[in-house]
């Protein structure tokens, strides 16, 4: 039997021959972290990776992290679309009516509501039982056919037996801190040829005021990933969140195979430039469309 033509290169580029990635990130030794954070909180103090937390997004005690804020949270991003990166995923999402559709970490369900509204049959999956409490309240007051589920999204046995059409998660990628166990799970539930649409904080965001600091400990640089308690009043400085490079994301989505095909990087509103006036513009969202091979 002949075997199948290899796909070119792209020009300009050396062929070498290697074995098959793994999934995970590249690990990096780096050097060695001292005292805090610069930015984070005195809590942080001895805890270089994700203190008190296990890997699915809960503090100790077995409470999800987003519990302790969900009305914090419901006020602050509210049930509007309209935010330029909710606004960006939902257009890589496309036509979306009559689909089936999974909302992974849905929160208190505004993205999942917006794709009900447009015809698709929706399931949304949180760990945070307040959060998921506030949607199902929204569901009741106004019944739009969506299926809520409490449950770890990294679980090998979540939706065991379902399938979809398309996968979303906005915004929440940074608060997984398993992200090999979210993606396994949206390539075990994803059809084939299906889409997965996200949209977190942009990896490179260098920072911009003190209300909306780096991705990354900014005393420890991009490179070291992890999760961390940054000092801001927003979310990151509530809950924290996981930083990865970009190529942890793009080498991961990669070995789940999931092909990208489309990013977006909107620009942040007039607002943001009223924040600092004369600052040059910086990356600050990433939106991409990846297909399920």
């Amino acid at each position: 039997m002949a075997r199948a033509a290899a796909r070119p290169a792209p020009c300009g580029t050396t062929v070498r021959t290697r074995a098959a990635p793994r999934c995970g990130p590249v690990r990096v030794r780096l050097p060695a972290a001292r005292g805090v954070f610069a930015g984070s909180k005195p809590a942080d103090v001895g805890r270089s990776g994700r203190p008190g937390a296990d890997t699915v997004g809960r503090v100790a005690g077995g409470t999800a992290r987003y519990d302790q804020i969900a009305d914090f949270y419901d006020a602050t991003a509210g049930g509007s679309v309209t935010d330029v990166a909710t606004a960006a995923l939902l257009e890589l999402a496309g036509e979306v009516g009559g689909l089936a559709l999974l909302d992974v970490a849905c929160g208190q369900g505004r993205v999942a509501r917006e794709f009900a509204r447009r015809g698709a049959r929706v399931t949304g999956v949180d760990i945070s039982t307040a959060l998921l409490a506030k949607a199902k309240a929204a569901e009741a007051r106004q019944p739009l056919g969506i299926t809520y589920a409490e449950a770890d999204a990294t679980d090998r046995a979540v939706l065991a037996g379902q399938s979809f059409d398309g996968v979303a998660c906005n915004y929440g990628l940074t608060d997984v801190d398993d992200l090999d166990g979210l993606l396994a799970t949206v390539a075990r539930v994803l059809a084939v040829g299906g889409w997965f649409v996200f949209s977190l904080l942009h990896p490179c965001f260098p920072g911009w005021d003190r209300d909306a600091p780096s991705s990354w400990p900014p005393s420890l640089g991009y490179f070291h990933e992890g999760w961390w308690l940054a000092s801001n009043p927003g979310f990151r400085g509530k809950v924290g969140a996981n930083h990865r490079t970009l190529s942890t994301y793009l080498n991961s989505l990669t070995c789940h195979g999931f092909v990208l095909e489309q990013v977006a990087e909107p620009r942040p509103g007039a607002d943001w430039q009223q924040r600092l006036p004369g600052a040059a513009p910086v990356p600050l969202y990433l939106v991409a469309r990846c297909l399920r091979r």
